[in-house]
């Protein structure tokens, strides 16, 4: 453990320098504090991705390891094993995932990308690796089959061939199936590329090959010719065979599906149209859509199974996708939500030569993975257990919690198991491979995401898994629009009016804070008790900046207009009793209208989050209320703020009323340190409202030399609402349009343009209110004891502190009002303030005060109540009567820097330039399990972490650039480590910066592969082994091998040794080395089978001639003898 001495720090530093300090030598603050985190406790590494497969585009599933693997269109693959076993690998090249093979029950994969590569990796590691890649050149691979336990790849191509290669060794055989050869001599054209290729279940020595213009060939791969040839004028989508050999089915583009018999190529046996209408006069049926797959499954008691997607009639306009189950004489049509981009069926068997007894099917879809129990009469789904629904409605915000209070999980949880669902299949989800891994953190861990449709959701992210407890409908508090023309025009977005900005938790008191895009905030509380709420609470709130510069064309001033303010009556109104409401001026300017409509009939609450109040801004003289940018919430306090561009309020929650509705102008009172003077001369311009009020008269210059505090608190019982219920709340202070704030342009123009909410002409100077802390902590340079106080940080670097004077609980908490009062403090940074935070002497972090949570339902019992009202918040801040030596260090980061001021001094002890290119997109200030230091993620991709209090750097990556702006907005830092964001639309990546994490993932991290014997294979049977007839087996290897075969052309594909195969490994952790070595013994080992089961075939033929020698022998001698001589 290092000390850190600040004179030592000083030293040889001058004040340019990033780390400049402006500490006084003789000062308390100079105390050491001893810091514990080091740079080796740091180290970045991604953990685990959650959710959907991002635009997914093939899947395969292995039936004896029961594994699913699904492929995307940007390189990605996601295997699935038992709930709480998946797993994320990626292909560098990025190209999309056209198709995936299992070697069933080997522990690998074959992947094909639309790039012309083919991939093998190994999935018997934690983390799978490619063994081996190979480069087609000159031809684009369009199929892929590799039959069950065979080593030889068949890849057909766009230009109708077939080549062959090893998946042992990653090597092309000589053995080639030229188009021209395969189809007939007299065939004009061109069959188009291979769409189809698989041996026949009986002989493996017979290969259907598919090509896309409707021709199928059956290929004798020993005498490498054609034994029949099918053609059908309409194209080809995908073939399958009858277990039996005998028959195979095809699905093509205009809707149908041919059966055809293997030896009458003539025609075919029959011609199905699933979802055409027959004609009476005997004609062909209409066309429908493309049969884009089909699967024919059969079974030992029953009728086949026919399984497949499209093929509907084209008058289906409006009809969701289908998938189509066909059994017997009943066709099932199956509605989908999304697009169907593949289907898996799964057997009981992975033998194709052996009854498949079908039990479920996967439906790929383009947002979603739905499993369809087959045994079940009507099909119904089974419940997925993956957190695949993340992408539900779009998220738009993300908080991260490490470390919560044991008991929230199993609260939101049993919330949350009332919300299921009915209906699903009762079997046990089919996908069940792998092991978990062995998870060493034990602490609980929450990630809430907020959506577009209101909807909030809290998901239980412990120990790197990820599962929903509960979800929460904001939306159910406001009308719905009953049609399209019924909207309000009120509106300030266009669409996702309930759309969540911005979320705070306080995880002890289960007090949750929303804001929405619709200017609105609500605050919940959660409860264990059904409740029906007669009336919702509601607060309607003016925040407006006025600037009253509309000059008349006579040049006489408009008069202003008389502001009715907050309504903040003590009786908190139904939403039918706002006059306000529907007030539109005469000339139909909107004015005291909320965007939103908050229902008036009862609303029922189950037990969760239950509302406790709704605040909503209010369109201000035809200007809509500008969006929320930063919110705050305190269970002690019984406080919520909120601010945007135009200033902020505080609102009391358990009295229900408006403490402080202030423009960000007036809470600088005389110590604004901009002059915000107009560019022209003017007028004078007599404000109305503001600091007026107070002052009987205009804010004049000799106003604006007195302390605001002078100013504001001498007057609190006008200004806070301290005298009379109905006080007009409203603050406002009027300047000209053209001021601008005199300050350095280049630093804060681009935080300024970023701000999204500030949309009218005079942006320049709107400072917006980005960031709250309510704290215990000394307000001014000359306080002897801590007071409960609020932090403001604001879009132009500023920090300013109002005091909270709160009554004391209990019965006089719910009667007296809470005195706010801004203490004149003010701190400046470089940037728009991100984060605060507070640290006691010895440098540990201060958390907020908060209350625990108590059941908010309680029956009506006397005592109980009393016993309630008297139980003092839980605060846990030092008390207030602490002595002055006990000092505290406020941390404070902007965009740009970040400084740790000492208190109650206000001396800047340390300060860093966090970046002078770029600018910071989060921070968060975080307990690590030996230290506390500051995390921040850049916009130019960096993770940086600084130590505390002293701002050293710790660590810093370039982890990745900000490609949109989705990681910006769900970037967040949490305790011991954690970090996630998202990563596409529908998945959530999780990273950690910390070395201990970094070390235990590999054991954290669950397996996929696990030793499993493989079925035996079926009885072929006595009379089918008299009589021929069974499954006929072919020694591939001495057909497609080099002896045989020949080589391969080297221009055709090239092989790249992958990054898992041994070549690549040496220096890489002996575990996976060991790992990957296992695997390629394995593959060796699959291959010496394979030679000892030939060179077995071989000397059982040899000892067969010699039998059938011998045999004949015998008949010779025997031939002439008579049957009394035997």
């Amino acid at each position: 453990m290092k000390k850190f001495n600040i004179r030592k720090v000083l030293d040889g530093l001058t004040a340019v320098s990033s780390s400049s300090s402006s500490a006084q030598p003789g000062n308390r603050e100079n105390d050491l504090i001893q810091e514990t985190l080091q740079s080796e406790h740091f180290q970045l590494c991604k953990t685990v991705r959650h959710g959907f497969p991002y635009q997914p585009s093939s899947m395969a599933f292995d039936p004896v390891q029961k594994i699913l693997a699904i492929g995307t269109q940007n390189g990605a693959l996601r295997l699935f094993g038992r709930p709480g076993v998946e797993c994320y690998c990626q292909h560098d090249s990025g190209a999309a995932v056209i198709q995936l093979q299992f070697l069933i029950n080997e522990g690998a994969l074959v992947s094909a990308l639309a790039d012309d590569s083919i991939h093998l990796w190994n999935l018997r590691q934690k983390r799978p690796a490619i063994l081996h890649s190979l480069k087609f050149n000159r031809e684009r691979i369009t199929f892929c089959h590799l039959p069950f336990q065979s080593k030889w790849l068949y890849v057909g191509t766009e230009r109708g061939n077939i080549h062959i290669v090893n998946v042992e060794c990653f090597t092309l055989s000589g053995y080639v199936i030229m188009w021209n050869k395969a189809i007939e001599l007299s065939s004009k054209s061109h069959p188009g590329p291979v769409v189809h290729i698989s041996d026949n279940p009986m002989d493996e020595g017979k290969l259907i090959i598919g090509f896309e213009s409707g021709t199928v060939v059956l290929w004798d791969l020993k005498s490498k010719k054609a034994d029949y040839r099918y053609t059908y004028d309409e194209a080809i989508h995908s073939v399958d065979w009858h277990h039996e050999g005998k028959q195979f089915l095809c699905s093509h583009s205009d809707g149908t599906l041919t059966i055809w018999n293997v030896k009458s190529p003539a025609k075919p046996a029959q011609i199905i149209t699933p979802h055409g209408k027959q004609p009476k006069d005997g004609k062909k049926p209409e066309p429908c859509k493309p049969i884009l797959k089909v699967e024919y499954k059969t079974t030992r008691a029953g009728d086949p199974f026919m399984i497949l997607s499209g093929g509907l009639s084209y008058d289906t306009v409006g009809r969701r996708p289908c998938l189509t189950v066909m059994h017997g004489k009943s066709t099932a049509v199956l509605e989908m939500d999304y697009p169907i981009v593949d289907f898996l069926t799964l057997c009981e068997t992975p033998y194709p030569n052996d009854f498949q007894e079908p039990y479920a099917v996967v439906v790929l879809l383009e947002k979603d993975l739905v499993v369809i129990d087959l045994a079940q009469n009507g099909y119904p789904i089974f419940e997925n257990p993956y957190p695949l629904s993340i992408h539900e409605s779009p998220v738009t915000c993300c908080e991260y919690f490490a470390d919560c209070p044991v008991d929230l999980i199993p609260a939101l949880y049993s919330a949350g198991s009332r919300q299921k669902r009915q209906g699903y299949s009762k079997k046990e989800w089919p996908i069940s491979g792998g092991n978990w891994g062995l998870g060493t953190q034990s602490y609980p861990e929450i990630i809430i995401t907020g959506h577009a449709d209101g909807s909030i959701k809290f998901w239980d992210a412990s120990a790197i898994t990820l599962q929903v407890l509960y979800k929460l409908k904001t939306a159910k508090v406001f009308e719905k629009a009953r049609n399209k023309d019924d909207k309000p025009n009120t509106d300030i977005v266009d669409e996702d009016p309930f759309a969540i900005q911005i979320l705070s938790w306080c995880p002890e008191s289960r007090i949750l804070c929303v804001a929405g895009v619709s200017a609105h905030v609500i605050i919940y509380r959660f409860s264990k008790q059904e409740v029906t709420t007669e009336v919702l609470q509601l607060l309607e709130v003016r925040l407006q900046y006025e600037l009253n510069d509309m000059e008349s064309p006579d040049g006489d001033q408009t008069p202003a207009t008389p502001t009715p303010g907050a309504s903040s009556n003590s009786q908190p109104s139904a939403p039918q009793s706002h006059p306000s409401t529907s007030s539109s001026s005469s000339d139909g300017i909107r004015d005291n209208v909320p965007c939103l409509k908050v229902r008036s009939t009862p609303l029922k609450q189950s037990a969760g989050y239950q509302v406790e109040l709704v605040i909503q801004l209010v369109w201000v003289s035809g200007e809509p209320p500008q969006q929320i940018t930063s919110l705050g919430v305190n269970s002690s306090y019984g406080l919520v703020v909120f601010g945007n561009s135009n200033g902020l309020a505080i609102v009391d929650y358990i009295q229900k009323t408006v403490l402080l509705n202030l423009g960000t102008i007036e809470l600088y009172g005389s110590n604004d340190p901009y002059q915000r003077q107009p560019r022209s001369p003017r007028k004078t311009r007599q404000p109305s409202g503001g600091l007026c009020d107070i002052n009987e008269g205009s804010t004049t210059s000799e106003d604006r030399c007195k302390s605001p505090t002078a100013v504001l608190t001498s007057n609190h019982q006008q200004f806070y609402n301290g005298g009379g219920r109905g006080a007009k709340m409203s603050r406002k202070l009027s300047l000209p349009t053209e001021l601008k704030p005199d300050l350095d342009i280049r630093d804060n123009s681009f935080s300024r343009s970023r701000s999204s909410s500030v949309t009218s002409i005079d942006k320049e100077s709107r400072e917006a209110i980005t960031c709250f802390y309510f704290c215990e902590t000394y307000t001014r340079k000359t306080d002897s004891s801590t007071a409960p106080s609020l932090w403001v940080g604001t879009s132009l670097g500023t920090v300013l502190v109002i005091v909270l004077n709160l009554p004391p609980a209990g019965e006089q908490r719910l009667l007296q009002p809470v005195i706010v009062s801004p203490s004149g403090t003010l701190i400046r940074l470089k940037g728009a303030i991100l984060r605060m935070a507070f640290l006691d002497s010895t440098g540990a972090i201060l958390p907020p005060a908060y209350e625990a949570w108590r059941e908010p339902n309680a029956p009506d019992d006397k005592d109980e109540k009393d016993k309630l009202r008297k139980r003092r918040p839980v605060s846990v801040s030092p008390s207030s009567s602490q002595e002055i030596s006990e000092n505290q260090y406020a941390v404070i980061c902007s965009e740009k820097q970040a400084k740790v001021i000492a208190l109650p001094s206000q001396n800047c002890i340390y300060k860093h330039n966090i970046t002078e290119t770029s600018f910071v997109l989060r921070a968060d200030v975080v307990q690590m399990s030996n230290g506390i230091c500051l995390a921040c993620f850049c916009a130019n991709g960096h993770i940086m972490t600084l130590s505390l209090p002293s701002l050293r750097p710790l660590l810093d990556v370039n982890y990745l650039p900000l490609t949109d702006m989705r990681i910006a907005r769900t970037f967040c830092f949490t305790n011991n480590g954690q970090a996630l964001y998202l990563v596409s639309p529908t998945e959530i990546q999780r990273i950690t910066y910390s070395q201990d994490t970094c070390e235990n993932l590999q054991e954290m991290l669950g397996e996929l592969f696990t030793p499993v014997e493989t079925p035996e294979a079926p009885n072929r049977g006595f009379f089918k082994g008299l009589f021929g007839g069974g499954a006929q087996s072919l020694d591939r290897e001495e057909l497609f091998g080099e002896s045989v075969a020949g080589k391969a052309s080297r221009s055709l594909a090239q092989h790249i040794p992958g990054p898992g195969g041994i070549e690549g490994m040496k220096g890489a952790a002996s575990g996976v080395v060991g790992e990957l070595a296992r695997a390629r013994i394995a593959l060796d080992e699959r291959g010496q089978k394979l030679g000892e089961l030939e060179e077995r075939t071989a000397a059982m033929m040899a000892s067969a001639d010699s039998f059938s020698k011998h045999a004949h022998d015998m008949m010779l001698k025997c031939k002439d003898k008579k049957w009394y001589q035997f």
